[in-house]
């Protein structure tokens, strides 16, 4: 049988076998092509679907100016401490990405309640609680993004499992989150907002410090120092202040 085989093979002219090396070769190449294509294709829908999610959050934030520039700052902030942290750069671009649209389900919450002045009533709260879960439910169907999804189910978990929505306490709340948290919480210190004055730089890393380890991820903290260094002692805010006098008693929301 291997003599016929043999047999057959040598019978198949050299031009015939170099000709069909060719075809077959040719059709490699286009499926390559066609890969390719199909991943650039992909990559556009992912980038497509990330911009009119942003473009939801910065439409948002237009309406307030005391939160205005607020996801901007946290996304770029989280990235940095997250390489900062040692993770790679395709997982610190997606915690930036996360901290980007962190506060999308706000959407959900009322202008008056986002907007009030002073303590927020318990309705009031169990509204603003919601948007970490309702954030988290407008990005889930894209795929692409899963883990950027529970980064924002989860960025307002504490340590000690004080926080929402799923009381989740220490290793249990994912990195991202815990990224995501530490940024969230220094921008609404250094921010003028309807309920309360701005911190200084110096007040803020006061209150990161004293929270690192409690409510706060003791690294995170550390890392997300380092990655202020460079810039100015004083964050520029209207209106700072360097006391630190009602900043544990109202919640960043």
């Amino acid at each position: 049988m291997r003599d016929g085989l043999a047999r057959g093979l040598t019978a198949v002219p050299a031009d015939d076998l170099a000709m069909a090396y060719r075809r077959l070769n040719a059709s490699y190449q286009q499926t390559l092509r066609y890969a390719e294509d199909v991943r650039r294709l992909y990559q556009q829908v992912q980038r497509s679907v990330y911009q009119s999610l942003l473009g939801l959050a910065n439409a948002l934030e237009a309406k307030d100016a005391y939160t205005r520039g607020h996801s901007e700052r946290v996304g770029a902030w989280s990235g940095q401490a997250a390489l900062a942290l040692g993770l790679a750069r395709e997982e610190a671009e997606l915690i930036g990405q996360a901290g980007l649209l962190h506060d999308l389900g706000k959407i959900g919450v009322p202008e008056a309640v986002l907007r009030k002045r002073g303590p927020l009533e318990e309705d009031e709260w169990t509204q603003m609680r919601r948007h970490p879960v309702v954030g988290a439910q407008i990005v889930a169907p894209f795929e692409f993004f899963a883990a950027g999804a529970i980064t924002i189910r989860h960025h307002h978990e504490r340590l000690d499992g004080s926080g929402y929505p799923d009381g989740l306490a220490g290793a249990a709340i994912p990195l991202g989150a815990r990224v995501v948290a530490v940024a969230d919480v220094y921008d609404a210190l250094t921010s003028a907002r309807p309920y309360r004055a701005a911190l200084t730089h110096a007040a803020a890393v006061e209150h990161l410090h004293a929270e690192a380890g409690r409510t706060l991820d003791g690294a995170v903290v550390v890392a997300f120092v380092e990655t202020m260094r460079g810039l100015r002692e004083e964050v520029p805010r209207v209106g700072a202040r360097a006391a630190l006098s009602g900043a544990a008693a109202a919640p960043a929301r």
